[in-house]
């Protein structure tokens, strides 16, 4: 099987993870070429490499070089948030397809406009929400497919981390409405897509609050807090924040069902920690114990099958499972509780024009 020319753009914190997805796949990517503006992070990143591998690797400073030069036919990019548009429209001019981390963009106008681009450019578009690959989170999603929940009621996504100043000053892009958003759009958009994917696409409204309770030296928020309502009547409440004393507690989910409860916990929805059903089908602990995995950070272990499954996308031709869309939906939820915390008021979904940038200085001291 011919191997898939194969990108990395972006080699900050995240990078790793994309490295070892790469190798994972190795028999079906080729992996050509690296960028980053610092050429010691690549060495950094590089060298999770094996040695035989790693010198054929070409390494650049300038992306739009190693477009022209390489042609990847998949590039991952991992740079900062405020430029995965910008970028990824340069990476489908360049005829490849894409794997954009978290989150898609950082406004609605430019997520949509990548979706276009790569529709009309026939190349695939991923959005980097690699917890849905979690296996508990795919057995979870088994049953929601299967209706076992009966009428859905209500589902709560909490993510209660810890994100100290050292954090910010190694990216200080970290926390700024032009190149990020604050805990809800970084640290807290991957529950949030959980949310909504699990309890249905169709949300109508949200009210919220946020603010900087902790964190002086970032403009964003550091608490989040949410309630939506969803088309079907269900609701959901979401809570996320970067104050949580001394370190990373947990990220959770729930789902409340007239048939069914299910929570998720550990560090990143690891691990499934309620399983409780009307109809009475698998043993909840065996289950437990064979839907859990025990990943070395809160980043799991989802980009490898993420990776496998948009090798397979293209070679198929078909959408990824978690395409540019649903990049789009998750975004749209968090703008929206942006929304709402500015204005004080409910917010209507669709969501039309709406970017962090309209929300500039709002915590301004």
């Amino acid at each position: 099987m011919q191997k898939l020319r194969y990108a990395l753009l972006g080699c900050g914190r995240i990078a790793p993870n994309h490295v070892a997805a790469a190798m994972n796949n190795k028999e079906s990517l080729d992996f050509c070429a690296v960028c980053d503006i610092l050429p010691e992070r690549m060495e950094t990143v590089l060298a999770a490499v094996p040695e035989a591998q790693r010198g054929s690797i070409r390494r650049y400073t300038d992306y739009h070089e190693m477009l022209a030069k390489e042609r990847p036919q998949l590039t991952a990019i991992a740079v900062e948030s405020g430029k995965h548009a910008a970028v990824g429209m340069d990476c489908i001019a360049a005829g490849s397809s894409l794997i954009i981390e978290k989150p898609i963009s950082l406004s609605m106008d430019d997520a949509r406009g990548l979706i276009a681009a790569a529709r009309k450019a026939g190349v695939k578009l991923c959005a980097c929400h690699q917890n849905r690959f979690n296996k508990s989170i795919q057995k979870i999603r088994s049953a929601v497919e299967e209706k076992r929940f009966g009428r859905m009621l209500h589902g709560a996504a909490h993510v209660r981390w810890n994100r100290g100043q050292e954090y910010y000053t190694q990216a200080p892009w970290r926390g700024t409405w032009a190149q990020d958003g604050g805990a809800l759009m970084n640290q807290c958009i991957h529950n949030i897509d959980l949310l909504r994917w699990m309890m249905g696409d169709d949300v109508t409204e949200v009210m919220a609050y946020t603010d900087n309770l902790n964190h002086a030296f970032i403009e964003a928020e550091d608490l989040g807090l949410a309630i939506v309502r969803f088309g079907s009547g269900a609701y959901g409440l979401v809570e996320g924040t970067t104050n949580v004393y001394p370190h990373n507690l947990e990220e959770t989910l729930y789902l409340f069902g007239s048939d069914g409860t299910v929570k998720a916990g550990g560090k990143s929805v690891n691990k499934i920690e309620e399983w409780d059903f009307r109809d009475g089908r698998g043993d909840p602990a065996t289950i437990k114990m064979e839907f859990a995995e025990n990943p070395p950070n809160v980043y799991g272990f989802g980009h490898t099958p993420l990776y496998a499954d948009v090798i397979d996308a293209i070679l198929n031709d078909r959408e990824p499972y978690v395409n540019g869309e649903a990049g789009l939906r998750a975004l749209e939820l968090v703008l929206a509780i942006y929304q709402s915390a500015y204005t004080h008021a409910p917010v209507k979904l669709p969501l039309e024009h709406c970017s962090t940038l309209d929300f500039a200085g709002r915590f301004d001291r």
